[in-house]
């Protein structure tokens, strides 16, 4: 596609970070598209993209509805694609051809020129009325004027996430048109963060899937390519064809990054020629993509779009980093000022604080297990992830244990946390909980505990949680087996019976199923073993599944992401009863607890005394 010798580049969005009302300001759908500036002059008509790429050919329809525009006139908007209910699809948009349910639609936000005057210099209120009145006179559904509010941002912000929207533009209402400038008087506050990434190379594909695996991807910091992840989500079968073909021209035998990157397959690389828009939850401090999904190619963006950026957040990041030192080594803290629990006012520092108090109590109970961290970095009210393969891009100092996933044959690289200053960095992370198997890397197959894990429905009391941990531990009271028991930091309780490495998951697992059996039988009334919610109802559900290789649940005096940073906390049996409740158990008072109380997890650890043989004897006589 040949770049046209002469263009408008349009004004640009920085960065906006959390939406806001100010009556000076105005609030626009963003759309998810491809901004397009389009020269109308009667049928003589130039639609073309922020680079200067033409568009008459791919976006025939809208060209042929410009040409209606009475006036002469520079248009500035985004070409969209909408299905019948009027959700926009960004990828659908580059297959539109293909997709005839749909609607290819041009929304127009602003006027540069009109009947051969400048007016850009205008307020941009003004430029909106002129717009308005000129595509009124339009006839044609393909244009539509993109409308906005004035002052209330945070509302209209919800309400476009409601309805799942790519978020909102605000723009200063007197603001000028800044032709080519990223412009701090229009910001974008987006619903789901994305950003362009290079195309570095790709995996093979696995299983049923054709094509390729995952895409390589990488940013230019200066001149050097550097490493940002991968993904392996967000294709269609379409969409993995068209790209496989546009990427075979580029294939070579070198990495296109400045230095070697960790990637767990082999690789084909890429010239760097291709741009992908990313979906993503979180940048990480090491700039590594998580959470991250496809949205499409950007034929509209230039290889020195893709560069580090520093956003305004990031900047605060960087003037409140700790450097510290723990074990011999150096742990950069960042952000400690944010908040993780708004309500609570509990910022991530105090969380930091927290572990690093609790060290002492928690890192035995971690020692030599592989982590699945469950991060939060924006805080509780953002929904947050589960990350399992977290050694990936850990400091060398930190140390890792691979695992092979036989879900998609891949291996992932677990933390294992055996020191404060591992437990420091994976704190620094947003690790608000933090999951350790049931089993040690020196015994991978073997558990050091079995797990009854009581999970009540959203009707069930605590009391009746408490009800059925006490029979449960009157069912292993019989059997003769030692057991302990912790809040789960959230709504349930946890029973764990110490089991010293000497049994293999199966068999804690299947006398996990006959002490929960036990137990429903004595509690028919209120509990399930039946795993599917819709089909329990509104019961307690005695969960043995737990006692599996890989699955995990919150350590002892981890935090959960949770009203009032709660604990999961060990607790003595007479403790357990009514009255009893989770929320009682936070980040301010289990240092206290401990230093009275001492770890009562500690023979979790340390009991030998269980014997299978025997408590199946037990329970059978």
């Amino acid at each position: 596609m040949t770049k046209l010798t002469h263009y408008y580049k349009p004004m640009l969005a920085s960065p906006g970070g959390d939406p806001f009302d100010d009556e000076d300001w105005i609030y626009e759908i963003k759309w998810d598209g491809y901004r397009a500036i389009a020269e109308c002059k009667g049928t003589a008509i130039k639609l073309y993209s922020r680079n200067g790429l033409p568009f008459n050919e791919k976006f025939k329809r809208v060209v042929k509805a410009l040409g209606k525009v009475k006036h002469e006139a520079v248009l500035d908007g985004e070409v969209v694609w909408l299905d019948k209910k009027g959700n926009p699809s960004f990828q659908k948009l580059q297959q539109y051809e293909d997709n005839p349910d749909g609607n290819l639609l041009y929304y127009v936000f602003d006027l540069l020129f009109l009947d051969g005057k400048d007016i850009r210099h205008l307020p941009l209120l003004d430029r909106k009325s002129l717009l308005k009145k000129l595509l009124s006179a339009v006839k044609d559904p393909a244009i539509k004027y993109n409308d906005h509010v004035v002052k209330t941002g945070t509302a209209f912000f919800m309400a476009a996430t409601k309805k799942k929207l790519e978020g909102v533009i605000a723009k200063k209402a007197g603001g000028e048109y800044a032709t080519g400038v990223r412009s701090k008087e229009w910001l974008k506050i987006k619903n789901r963060t994305s950003m362009e990434a290079v195309i570095a190379g790709y995996t093979a594909p696995q299983n049923s899937r054709k094509h390729f695996g995952s895409l390589v991807l990488g940013e230019y910091v200066g001149d050097k390519l550097t490493y940002l992840g991968h993904t392996g989500t967000g294709f269609d079968e379409k969409t993995l064809q068209e790209l496989w073909k546009k990427m075979q021209p580029l294939v070579t035998t070198q990495s296109p990054f400045a230095t070697k990157v960790r990637v767990n397959m082999p690789v084909t690389w890429l010239k760097p020629k291709l741009v992908a828009e990313i979906f993503y939850a979180e940048l990480t401090d090491e700039r590594i993509l998580r959470h991250s999904a496809f949205k499409g190619l950007r034929i509209d963006k230039k290889l020195s779009d893709v560069k580090k950026t520093t956003t305004k957040s990031s900047e605060a990041n960087n003037s409140k980093d700790n450097l510290v030192k723990a074990d011999g080594h150096n742990v950069t803290l960042t952000n400690l000022s944010k908040l993780y629990w708004p309500k609570e006012k509990i910022t991530k520092g105090d969380l930091i604080a927290y572990y690093d108090t609790m060290a002492q109590y928690i890192l035995p109970h971690l020692k030599d297990r592989p982590l699945s961290l469950k991060r939060n970095p924006n805080g509780i009210l953002d929904e947050g992830f589960y990350h399992k393969d977290a050694g990936e891009h850990a400091p060398a100092w930190v140390k890792k244990y691979d695992v092979q996933s036989e879900s998609n044959d891949k291996m992932i690289n677990y933390i294992v946390c055996n020191n404060k200053a591992t437990l420091l960095y994976i704190a620094n992370l947003g690790s608000i909980e933090i999951n350790p198997w049931n089993s040690t890397t020196k015994k991978i197959e073997h558990p050091s505990y079995m797990i009854i894990d009581i999970d009540p429905a959203d009707k069930n009391t605590f009391n009746q949680v408490v009800e059925t941990a006490l029979v449960v531990k009157k069912i292993l009271d019989k059997a003769g087996v030692e057991c302990y028991c912790k809040t789960s930091g959230a709504t349930g309780l946890h029973i764990y019976i110490p089991m010293a490495n000497k049994y293999t998951y199966k068999q804690a697992r299947k006398f996990g199923q006959i002490v929960a059996a036990l137990t429903v039988e004595e509690l028919p009334k209120i509990t399930s073993i039946e795993r599917s919610l819709k089909k329990r109802g509104q019961k307690i559900y005695v969960d043995f599944l737990q006692n599996s290789k890989g699955q995990t649940l919150a350590s002892a005096y981890s935090v959960r992401p949770k009203k009032g940073a709660t604990v999961s906390t060990p607790l003595l049996w007479k403790e357990v009863k009514k009255g009893l409740h989770p929320s009682q158990f936070t980040i301010f008072n289990i240092e206290q607890r401990v230093k009275k109380m001492g770890d009562l997890f500690a023979e979790v650890l340390t009991n030998k005394s269980f014997n299978l043989q025997k408590a199946l004897k037990n329970l059978t006589d």
